[in-house]
Order: structure tokens, then sequence, then C-alpha cells
């Protein structure tokens, strides 16, 4: 229990330091990184040289005592064998020549054996008795022949003995040997465990590093795809890390402030240029529409046509405009209002708006024959199919056909606009969807096209995770599929939905307004008409 305190202590003290002290740049924190994580590598090679260097030198010093130790056993029984031999001649030449001898070989195995009790230890039961033995041997220059050829029998244990000490020389050793191997194999345990132990460290702290060097670029990543998507928070995120880092993340902040100031230009700039467009667009149509009406006087039929190109440039006109300002709000309002309905219903709600173009080009309409239910961003998906007729109605063949087709495909909803004329050129293909891009084929009508219409449409398909393209059919010489898959449950109607800028409400309110001289035009014409 008393572990847990403690850890929490260790962890505060190191999230204090952690907020203290940041690395001056990048290189330092590296190299600081490199030198702590090759520390614990270097304790580590450290004690297992020391551990080496151990049992090697204890495996030479008893390879040395072993060699030392066996040589003087080997020695000893040497020793006994030759004492026994001088006292045998001693016996049967009586000569004193071989008695002095025998006692320079008592003497001397006396010396070796007080040597290998000191190694075998005096308690040792086999040193004892040789002891023993030795010392009434040892008599034997003081006695007579016939005493010496009586105490000859003696030599028989003594040379039994001295082999003895061997066997138990022999034993010390190969218990040295395994005490060698005992701790060699404790050394490895140890090495194997502070292996472990030490690596860990160092993979702990690498990751400790890696995490401290990642999350300062992790955070300028996330700011860098919120500045990109255009849901970056207003709060400046403060980076922690390396000086260089820190710095990025302050001109990332500066530039974001940048952005939001020129997101606002052109918001004014919309907004002011929608009601310079608009206001006196509604004049002119009015004025347009009176003259039409013949209210200021009859009209020569040359007139009339010149009027009538009027009205439908200022149609035109003011299609661009509302396009521009659909771009623009869609720019902005990424929020999905999710609804059932009825993709047939649909279908014929936007044709109904173009009935007059499609009666005028002399176009054939194909429809479904069964109605299909489906949950969509129904707003949108109205937007898509306006802009994908309209469309096929600017850039197909007078007295051609009309396709639309809606099936359900894998769990999504397959959608296709396809209308007979001129095929879109293969250079023309992957530019399509770009804003204020137009192709070779030319629109058909008086005036040009603004190239927005398609990337208003793909930029609805994508803001329901759908996709539109152009794809080849073998009907058609032109067919755009769009493709809505099914909608996730955490995009319920009204979720994150946003309501229109006031920029773009004010702009499109902007028809409704006159300025007081058009006002007096328009009633100076009504006037002459009374």
């Amino acid at each position: 229990m008393m572990t847990t305190p403690f850890l929490h202590r260790v962890l505060s003290m190191a999230s204090t330091v952690s907020r203290r002290w940041r690395p001056r740049s990048l290189p330092q924190l590296v190299l600081m990184a490199f030198l702590v994580v090759m520390l614990p590598i270097a304790v580590l090679m450290f004690q297992a040289g020391q551990a080496l260097s151990e049992l090697s030198e204890l495996a030479d010093v008893s390879a040395r005592q072993a060699v030392d130790q066996t040589r003087r056993a080997r020695t000893l029984t040497n020793l006994a064998v030759e004492m026994e031999r001088s006292a045998r001649q001693y016996a049967v030449l009586e000569n004193p020549d071989l008695m002095k001898i025998y006692t320079d070989k008592a003497n001397s195995f006396r010396t070796l054996l007080d040597e290998q009790a000191r190694l075998l230890g005096e308690g040792d039961p086999r040193v004892s008795e040789l002891k023993a033995t030795l010392s009434q041997l040892e008599r034997m220059p003081e006695m007579s022949v016939d005493q010496v050829s009586r105490h000859l029998e003696d030599f028989g244990p003594f040379s039994i003995q001295a082999s003895g000490l061997l066997n138990s020389t022999r034993e010390l050793v190969d218990a040295r040997i395994e005490g060698i191997r005992a701790r060699a194999s404790q050394v490895k345990n140890q090495l194997w465990w502070q292996t472990a132990a030490l690596v860990s460290i160092s993979l702990l702290l690498m990751l400790f590093f890696t995490w401290l060097i990642i999350r300062p670029i992790r955070q300028l990543e996330r700011r860098i795809n919120g500045l990109g998507s255009g849901t970056d928070s207003e709060r400046p995120i403060v980076i922690k890390g390396p000086a260089e880092l820190v710095q990025l993340g302050e001109r990332l902040n500066w530039l974001s402030t940048r952005l939001d100031e020129l997101e606002e230009q052109k918001q004014q700039f919309l907004r002011h240029m929608s009601h310079e467009l608009k206001t006196p667009l509604a004049s002119i149509r009015e004025g347009t529409g009176l003259l039409i009406d013949e209210v200021a006087g009859p009209l020569s039929p040359h007139q009339t046509e010149i009027l009538g190109l009027l009205d439908d440039s200022s149609k035109e006109l003011q299609k661009l405009i509302e396009q521009l300002l659909d771009y623009n709000l869609l720019q902005h309002n990424q929020g999905l209002e999710q609804s059932r309905f009825d993709v047939h219903e649909v279908f014929k709600e936007v044709l109904a708006k173009h009935r007059l173009a499609l009666e005028k080009k002399g176009m054939r309409v194909h429809l479904p024959p069964a109605s299909l239910s489906w949950e969509a961003d129904r707003p949108r998906t109205g937007r898509i199919l306006d802009n994908l007729i309209s469309n096929a109605i600017a850039y197909g063949e007078d007295s051609g056909d009309l396709w639309l087709r809606a099936r359900k495909e894998r769990r999504k909803l397959i959608i296709e606009v396809a209308n007979s004329g001129e095929p879109i050129a293969a250079q023309d293909r992957d530019h399509l969807f770009k804003p204020f891009y137009q192709g070779a084929v030319k629109r058909k009508g008086p005036l040009k096209g603004s190239g927005i219409g398609l990337s208003v449409a793909a930029d609805s398909a994508r803001a329901q995770f759908g996709q539109l393209a152009l794809v080849d059919d073998p009907k058609a010489d032109v067919c755009f599929r769009l493709t809505l898959p099914t909608p996730s449950r955490s995009l319920t109607s009204g979720e994150g939905s946003e309501h229109e800028p006031q920029a773009d409400r004010d702009a499109a309110g902007a028809d409704q307004q006159s300025t007081p001289h058009e006002m007096a035009s328009l009633n100076a014409i009504k006037h002459a008409r009374n």
C-alpha cells in the first residue's frame, strides 16, 4: 500500500519537471533522447563486462589452484612410495645413507602435507589419519634394523591414505568446478534479468522521448488539418516542445488569424457584391417586364426580340449570382438535414423549375417507372439534381433525350442524370468539378456559364459523404452518377446543421430592394402608361 503514494509522488515530480523544462531546440532533444536511451544499455554492458571479468578471473585462479593441488597430491603419493622403497632398502642393506634419504623424503612429505592440509582443512579425517601415520613413520630412523623390518607393514596403509588424499583433492577440484558453473549460471540469470529490466527501461524512455517529439508534431498536424478543413477552433493551440516547433505553432496561429481576416473580407465582398448586383438587376427585370407588357407603348417585332434577349440575359445573370451565393453558402454550411423523401418527387420538383427551358429545347424526359424512398439531405440532393439538369439542358442537343434514373445498390443510392449531345472531351474530364472551370464544349445560349454549377454539385455530394462522377453510358453521350451512402445514425436531422450566414441572407433578399432613383424611374414608366 506504500508504493502507491510513492508512485504518485514520482509521477507528479516528473510532470513538474516536464512542464518547467523545455528543450531549446529539436537537435538538443534528439541528442538528449539518444544519450538517455543509451544509458541503460551502457549500464548493462558495464555490468556484463564486470560479470565476465569476475568469471574469467575465478576460472583462471581455480584452474591454477587445481593444477597445483593435484600435482601436490600426486607428489605426496610418489613420496610415500619412495619412503617405502628407502625403508625396505635400509632393512636389507643396512646402509645409513638410505635412512638419510628416507628422512629427507619424510620431511618433504611433511611439508607438502601441511600445505595440502591448509587446502583440505585440518578437520578432514584423511588428513588426520595420514598425519598420524606419518608421525609413526618419522620415528623409524631412531629404530634398529629389526624394528624397521617389523614396521615395514605400516607403509601399506600409508600408501592407501596418500592415494585417498589424492582422491580428496580431486573431489575438491570437482566441487570448485561445480561452484564455478553455479556462479556462471547465477551470473547468466542475473544478466538476463538485468537485460530485461534495462532494455524495458530503454524502451520506455524511447517511447517517452518519441511522445515528446511526436506530441507537438501531432498538434501542428491537427492545426493544419483544421485550417485546411475550415474547422479550426478560434482558441490558439499552445505548442509545447522544442523551440523550432513552438515557433512554427506561433506562425500557424498567425496564419489562422490572417485566414480569418481574409474570410471576413470575402464575406464582406460577397455581401456588397450581391447587394450592388441584385438590386439594380431587380429594377432591370421589372423595367424589362413593363416594356414587354407594352406599358410604355406598342413595340415593333424587332424591339420585342431585343427585349426578350434582355429579359433572358437578366434571368441568366440572376441565376449566375444565385449559383455564386450557393457556392459560398456551401463552403460554410457543413451541417446535414437528414430526412426521408421520395427521389421520384424530387425529380418532378426540379423538372418543374426547368419546364419552360425543356419545352423550348424540345428535349424528351425519361423518368424511372417506380418511386424510391431514401434518407438523405433533401435540399442538397435537390441542389445537385438542379445543377445537373440545368447542365444537361444547356449543353444537350436540341430535341434530344434526358434520362433520370435512381436505384439502390449495396446499401447505396445511385442517381444518374444523362443526356444526348456532344460528349465531354477527355482533357476536360479531370477538371469538370473544379470551381470556375469551363471546358471545350461551349454553353448554348446568349451568355456563358460561370463554371460553378458542377463544383457546387460535387461539394454537395461530398458533404453527404457521397460522390459525383462522370461515367460512361451505353445510351447517353454524357452521364453523371451521384452515389449517396446509407446515412449514419449520428447524422440525424438537425445535428451539426448551421444556419445560413447573415451575409447570404442579406444577399438573397437584396432583390426585394431598389434604390430611390430606380423606383422613381419605374414610377415614371407607369405614369406614362396612364
